[in-house]
């Protein structure tokens, strides 16, 4: 593009649009695209614009607007829409419930590219319809096309973002303790784990109270998948004390246990495993005295599909130290993320 005095640009094409303000109106005298006439004039004049900018023929520039729609374009996200543009950007927003993803190296190496800006949830986030994604724009009026189609480029045959939709599962619930087993404590984990569930698809296979007897723990286990359940939680005996039997339990199942404490807390002692596809978690007390754990962490990626690798888990320790507000609002902070 380029600046001329307006009696000099009849015949030009404007690049952007000139807004006007008069008696409690504000909006656009001239659109962007309009081609300037010699009657333009007067009225530019009248509104403080001695000059415009204008396109230059064979530039290689793009309009922000335009650019806004050719990045929206080119990371497509099912389960969420881009608006139009509007002050030169265009938003993603959610349609669905579920897990965003971003590839964060790709999205790096995107707003390396001169002029462009993404900016987005963290990766792993959990969100529900309506919530902004993303916000895409390029910093000036205009930017080379070239830049653009640098990141079309780097952007073929990968997902730059995504939304992984939770999917139903039918959770199986085990209990250990001799103490509620006996009836001499009630159990208050059942209806913590219900009410956090209810969030997701899918239903609550049932619940089964066990003894601190492994046996017990394995049958009750194997009663639930032989029912259907096709996620498994456990709840108690999770430290490492010699009496807490259900991490041994797991194993006995037949669990590839992927790790048995994780760098986060609350919810140090956390065991992620897997029953061939069947997700397993063994969950530890701190569920049932705090609001929020890495049990809530956890959830959204299991709903989502997402299998835990052992790297996975080490890098919850980023992010993995809960500051235990005064009032949770989880997951709006730093817990959690990875």
């Amino acid at each position: 593009m380029k600046k001329v005095r307006v009696e000099d640009a009849v015949g030009m094409t404007l690049c952007h649009d000139l807004t006007e303000m008069r008696d409690g109106f504000k909006g656009a005298a001239f659109r962007r695209g309009h081609v300037i006439t010699p009657e333009d004039i007067p009225h530019m004049l009248d509104i403080g614009k001695r000059t415009v900018f204008v396109w230059e023929e064979n530039a290689g520039e793009i309009h922000e607007e335009d650019a806004a729609l050719r990045m929206a374009a080119m990371a497509p996200v099912p389960g969420a829409h881009y608006t139009d543009p509007a002050e030169g950007k265009v938003l993603l927003l959610s349609d669905a419930p579920g897990m965003f993803r971003v590839d964060t190296d790709l999205l790096r190496t995107i707003n390396a590219i001169g002029d462009l800006t993404i900016s987005t949830l963290p990766d792993h986030y959990p969100v529900r319809p309506g919530m902004r994604l993303a916000s895409m724009r390029i910093v000036p009026l205009v930017t080379l096309e070239a830049q653009i189609r640098e990141a079309e480029a780097l952007c073929t045959g990968k997902k730059l973002l995504d939304l992984l939709p939770y999917r139903p599962l039918t959770a199986g619930i085990i209990i250990t303790g001799s103490e509620i087993f006996h009836g001499r404590i009630q159990d208050k984990f059942e209806a913590v784990a219900r009410k956090k569930l209810s969030a997701y698809p899918g239903t609550v296979l049932g619940v089964m109270v066990c003894d601190d007897e492994p046996d017990m723990l394995t049958g009750a286990a194997r009663d639930l998948l032989d029912q259907g359940a096709d996620f498994l939680i456990f709840s108690g005996g999770m430290s490492v004390d010699p009496d807490d039997v259900t991490p041994a339990a797991i194993r006995r199942l037949g669990c590839d246990v992927i790790s048995h404490g994780v760098p986060s807390q609350p919810g140090n002692m956390t065991l992620v495993a897997y029953l061939g596809d069947i997700p397993v978690l063994g969950v530890p007390g701190a569920a049932i005295s705090l609001p929020t754990t890495i049990f809530d962490v956890m959830l959204p990626q299991i709903y989502a599909g997402v299998r835990f690798t052992r790297e996975d888990l080490i890098a919850l320790g980023d992010g993995g130290l809960c500051q235990l507000c005064p009032a949770c609002h989880f997951p709006n902070c730093t817990f959690g993320r990875y």
